[in-house]
């Protein structure tokens, strides 16, 4: 409720009322995730003076009747938009602007615009964003634990070994392995990469067995709690070439140098040049295609985003990751991930080890 009031006072700048769908921001503000096929209309209304409540189809009352937030349930054979319209009548409106969740479904969107035809609707993210980039030490603790469990699935990775195994297979055993140690579930669907697949930054796993010669990019994340955590590993399996063993060394030290920039009071972008600058100085520059690093939270991908022209402040209690990366096409790609959190200066949540590992 405190993340709820808080958010509520800081609405009053930006309009008069707040709509906000299932997902993280509604998880964020209220703890609840009611698991909704958004097929019917749920919402979470914060007015910026009048109290906050939810409109909820009759079937989820089981879950949401005993919540400290007025909800208001309807029937299938009620229209939920004419509920929705009455009690915005009661809002008092002084900028006639009305926030929306960003990822509200079309058909939910297209049936409130009448609702608000005397209101300019606008996104909820830029409000929301600057609250849900600063973690607070409950928030850390949850990310600390995502980040030991996917520690914790690569030292088990290693142990197992990888060579003679497809992507797809190895893909599978890391969603195995985040729920055998503890996560949730997994953050985002795991990339294994292989010799030339991992040339393509956002590979999917295929039919391709792992064997000697290869670089293999293990990019995957487990969720604790609601919160994510996202480290990517690159290992060898037996005899590699020179040129791997290089770009693995320059990636190490664009990640290293990166992470030794990180603090408060620098800019992001400063961070990501520091990754960069790098990875130009050893002339891989052009094979390094995507942004330094994003933030990390309730979202895999969430602000502050780490690019080159992010002019962003970085504070204590922003999370983000650190991921430079050489794709060198229809050869191998390296790629080094670490989250971490500022408190004064950068602190990793990933720790397993960046030394390359050969198998």
């Amino acid at each position: 409720m405190k993340k709820l009031e808080h958010f509520q006072k800081e609405l009053e700048k930006y309009g008069d009322v707040a709509m906000i769908s299932p997902g993280t921001n509604f998880y964020y503000l209220t703890s609840l995730d009611p698991a909704a096929t958004l097929e019917r209309l749920l919402l979470l209304v914060v007015p910026a003076e009048e109290n906050a409540f939810i409109i909820a189809p009759e079937l989820y009352r089981g879950e949401l009747e005993n919540i400290p937030l007025e909800t208001y349930f309807w029937k299938d054979s009620e229209n939920p938009y004419a509920l929705l319209k009455e009690k915005i009548k009661e809002i008092k409106p002084k900028k006639h602007v009305a926030l929306a969740e960003d990822t509200m479904p079309a058909r939910f969107v297209l049936n409130i615009l009448p609702i608000f035809k005397d209101f300019t609707l606008a996104p909820l993210s830029p409000l929301i964003s600057r609250f849900r980039m600063y973690k607070s030490e409950e928030e850390i603790e949850y990310m600390k634990e995502a980040a030991r469990i996917v520690d914790r699935v690569f030292e088990a990775l290693l142990q197992e070994g990888l060579k003679g195994i497809s992507e797809r297979k190895i893909a599978k055993r890391i969603i195995e392995l985040i729920e055998e140690f503890g996560g949730d579930g997994i953050s985002f669907e795991p990339i294994v990469a292989s010799g030339p697949n991992g040339a393509n930054p956002h590979h999917s796993p295929d039919e391709r067995k792992i064997k000697d010669g290869d670089l293999v990019i293990l990019d995957y994340g487990a969720k604790y709690s609601g919160y994510c955590s996202d480290m990517t590993r690159t290992v060898a399996i037996g005899d590699i070439s020179g040129e791997a063993r290089k770009v693995y060394e320059i990636v190490k030290e664009a990640n290293e140098n990166a992470f030794q920039t990180a603090r408060n009071g620098v800019r992001a972008m400063d961070v990501d040049l520091a990754a960069r600058k790098v990875i130009d100085s050893y002339g891989y520059g052009k094979y390094f295609m995507h942004r330094t690093g994003h933030g990390l939270g309730l979202d895999v991908h969430e602000e502050p985003f780490i690019t080159p022209t992010n002019d962003l402040i970085l504070e204590n209690g922003m999370t983000f990751t650190i991921e430079p990366g050489i794709y060198l096409p229809e050869k191998f790609g390296v790629r080094i991930e670490d989250d971490v959190y500022i408190k004064n200066k950068a602190v990793r949540l990933t720790t397993a080890d960046r030394d390359l590992k050969i198998l």
